[in-house]
């Protein structure tokens, strides 16, 4: 596993930097790579299913923190958002993600908002980690609709 390898040697630096924030974010990646690891049902290990789902987690706090007004917590989990985000690809543009979306919808034939399964089920797989998957849904939407 080349991310574990990457994300070891990024928590000696940060350990060695004093890089608290950092440090935080990096264990957690590490940890969420152990578990999906040591899990009896996973065969396959996919890094960017991982970081793609740790980075949900932290947005799905970050929008119950600032509707709490808890702008001191939303902080910290923006701050592991950008420290996770550095491990994935580039993210794509709409112009592109619009043209991907737009042939895997005549690849796979889909003609309504009935086939948007069949075409989330390819697109995520295509652009897993390049695109988040509610821009992904959000795009089958408006060009199936």
């Amino acid at each position: 596993m080349e991310l574990k390898n990457t994300i070891d040697k990024q928590i000696k630096e940060s350990m060695l930097n004093k890089d608290k924030d950092r440090l935080l974010a990096l264990r957690a990646v590490k940890s969420a790579i152990l578990l999906e690891e040591k899990d009896v049902n996973s065969n396959s290990i996919n890094e960017m299913q991982i970081l793609m789902k740790l980075i949900k987690q932290r947005k799905d706090s970050l929008s119950v923190y600032k509707e709490q007004n808890r702008l001191d917590l939303a902080e910290i989990e923006q701050k592991e958002i950008n420290i996770i985000q550095e491990f994935l690809p580039e993210q794509m543009e709409d112009s592109e993600l619009e043209t991907r979306i737009e042939n895997i919808i005549k690849t796979v034939g889909a003609e309504s908002i009935k086939d948007m399964g069949k075409v989330m089920g390819v697109a995520t797989k295509e652009l897993l980690g390049k695109v988040d998957n509610s821009r992904i849904a959000a795009m089958i939407k408006e060009k199936l609709d």
